[in-house]
This record gives structure tokens, sequence and C-alpha cells, in this order.
């Protein structure tokens, strides 16, 4: 079954993070990342990407700076 959900209902105060694969990104970004399997990415509700970042941590610390509510989508 899928299941679709409807993340702006949450509010426009909530910010996605999710585990990236490096090796799905260009090979512009890949260039900039160096050593690392894995990034982060925070989206709004809509699934606009605002960010990568190295680190969930770092993206939790980023949303929260800019007044936002991080919340983690597998």
């Amino acid at each position: 079954m899928d299941v679709k959900y409807d993340l702006g209902a949450l509010g426009e105060d909530v910010v996605y993070v999710k585990p990236v694969a490096v090796a799905s990104l260009p090979e512009e970004i890949r260039n900039q990342v160096h050593d690392l399997d894995v990034i982060f990415a925070v989206h709004d509700a809509q699934g606009t990407r605002l960010a990568l970042v190295a680190n969930r941590e770092l993206a939790f610390f980023l949303a929260r700076q800019h007044d936002k509510v991080p919340m983690t989508v597998h």
C-alpha cells in the first residue's frame, strides 16, 4: 500500500531532515563532499531542498538557528 502524507499539515515551521547517499548526487556536489558516503538534506514542507550538510546534528542545528522545527524522514 502506498501511503502519502501531507507534510505541510504540520506547519510552516517544520523542516524535514533525511540522509542522502552521496553517490546519488550530481558530480559537482560529490566533488565538494570529500570522504563522506552520506550527507543530510533539509527540506521544507513542499519538498524544496533548503540545504545539504555533513551530518544530522548540523542539519538540526541549522534548522533551529532559523526558527524551524526539524523532523527526521527516512
